[in-house]
């Protein structure tokens, strides 16, 4: 009997040191909202091309979901609010979505989480209701084909939801919501699910700027807020909005439940009134954000404590309405060229490609495809070189001269560097997400001639690859790595010992 609590304890340890190590991740919302964007399956080859890993849809499009098939991208879909009174009403909407629009698609295409609703307290129909009883119709229905565990069900919700945020210690939630909040807070802390916040800096500072500096909404400030309560310091408003949501939690004596963060981000451009709506001001922002999470700094409330952000979002999307910020909060263009280059694995500067940051080494270098990298994603890469980035690859067409050999690795290794070349020889024009090296060898041969940035010197200041420069950052998340390492092979080695014993 003993034994048996000593395997039972080890294997709760072991699941639970799994989930600590996985650290905070860092997705992307992929709104549709706009006619101009490229088809799924191109978006499916640029999300891909820069190794973003999560991604989040706000329906269950089947072109989407086929899009992203054995890609291994994480995907978050969702219910929106006009579907809410059928997927309430009867458990057979529920099961009959699930079977025709999900199920066909799973596990090809890897979906992990499902949103039922969306921020419905902003809502101009009263929806509220009925978001609890989609959302337990919905676990019922993946109950019932075993995938209940494997996919998690939660609600969106914007900061509004909160009475009160300032200072984070009297975070509270709006009394007004309580009929629908409590319920999904036992939903949500019964099934392990996380609550979901949309959260913007940017919107705090843009209708109060003479209370919230520019700075401090865009992790840039040098001094600190002091949360009177708990003597807590703060140095952006992130952090700040993020502990004033765990502390509402708390005050419901809901302290188990975890806080995702479903969209967050900055617009490139607004209307004359908003003057903060800059593409530096966006870089800034998303870049300083994804570090600070990709860092797992936590917040000064939950030091250490994982957070998993979408960036809002990948495209410009022309069709929505309000301000002219509203139609700029894209990460890429719909030509799929980068609106600003944002180096999402946190572990560099972000680089704007332009004619002031050209490398000016002596020697020449040029790019070419990693033998490290795999098949698929080389293919990916030379797709899309060939295709947004621009490059001219007539040269590895058929008959030309750098055809033969006829291998993925040689076609993208030109492609790499036409492109590298074009767009100022810097690191982040070489890294293809992490299948570009840079090499001081002249890779032409016979009459296959690589181009150098003299031969050909082009800069596209709205194009990018992605960084794999290294920070200090990097070391800290090895070490953390290093650690989780050795506790799982701890654990491991206990359970083999129990069960050795057996």
């Amino acid at each position: 009997m003993a034994r048996g609590f000593r395997l039972i304890f080890a294997a709760s340890l072991l699941l639970m040191l799994l989930d600590l190590c996985r650290g905070s991740t860092i997705g992307v919302c992929y709104g549709r909202n706009a006619d101009d964007l490229p088809t799924p399956d191109k978006v499916a080859q640029l999300v891909q091309l820069h190794n973003i890993k999560y991604v989040r849809i706000y329906d269950s499009n089947i072109q989407v979901l086929k899009a992203f098939s054995n890609t291994g991208v994480e995907l978050m879909i969702g219910i929106t609010n006009s579907d809410l009174l059928p997927f309430s009403q009867f458990q057979s909407n529920a099961d009959t979505w699930l079977k025709n629009s999900i199920l066909p698609y799973y596990a090809a295409t890897k979906i992990t989480y499902i949103t039922v609703g969306a921020e419905v307290t902003e809502s101009p129909n009263n929806v509220s209701a009925l978001v609890v009883p989609a959302m337990n119709n919905v676990l019922a229905a993946l109950r019932k084909v075993g995938l209940h565990k494997k996919i998690k069900v939660s609600s969106t919700h914007s900061l509004g939801v909160l009475s009160r945020s300032f200072p984070p210690s009297a975070g509270a939630f709006n009394s007004s919501h309580a009929f629908f909040l409590r319920p999904m807070l036992e939903f949500l802390a019964e099934n392990q699910s996380p609550f979901m916040i949309d959260i913007y800096p940017y919107y705090a500072y843009r209708d109060s700027p003479n209370n919230v500096s520019l700075d401090y909404a865009l992790f840039e400030s040098s001094s600190e807020v002091i949360d009177p309560n708990t003597g807590l310091l703060y140095t952006n408003m992130f952090d700040a909005q993020i502990d004033a949501l765990y502390f509402a939690l708390m005050a419901l004596n809901f302290r188990t439940i975890k806080v995702m963060v479903t969209e967050t981000g900055w617009p490139s451009k607004g209307s004359p009134k908003e003057s903060a709506a800059t593409p530096d001001y966006a870089q800034t922002y998303n870049t300083n954000l994804i570090r600070h999470v990709i860092n797992n700094t936590g917040t000064p409330a939950k030091p250490g404590q994982e957070l998993d952000v979408y960036v809002f979002s990948l495209f410009n999307e022309n069709r929505k309405p309000g301000l002219e910020s509203e139609r700029n909060w894209g990460l890429f263009y719909p030509d799929q060229t980068s609106v600003y280059s944002l180096d999402f694995t946190g572990k560099g500067a972000a680089v704007m490609t332009t004619e002031s940051n050209v490398t000016s080494s002596n020697g020449t270098t040029w790019c070419i495809a990693s033998s490290k990298a795999s098949e698929k994603d080389l293919q990916n890469a030379l797709d899309w070189a060939c295709g947004p980035g621009n490059v001219d690859c007539t040269a590895i067409q058929p008959s030309q001269p750098c055809y033969e050999p006829d291998t993925t690795i040689s076609h993208a290794s030109y492609a790499f560097n036409s492109y590298y070349q074009q767009n100022g020889a810097t690191d982040i024009a070489c890294s293809f997400g992490g299948n570009g090296v840079k090499v001081d060898k002249n890779p032409s041969y016979d009459s296959c001639l690589y181009l150098t940035a003299g031969s050909n010197k082009t800069v596209a200041s709205n194009t990018t690859a992605i960084s794999s420069t290294s920070s200090s950052s990097s070391t800290e998340n090895e070490v953390s790595t290093w650690i989780c390492i050795c506790l799982l092979v701890t654990v491991l080695s206990l359970l083999l010992n129990i069960g050795h014993a057996w």
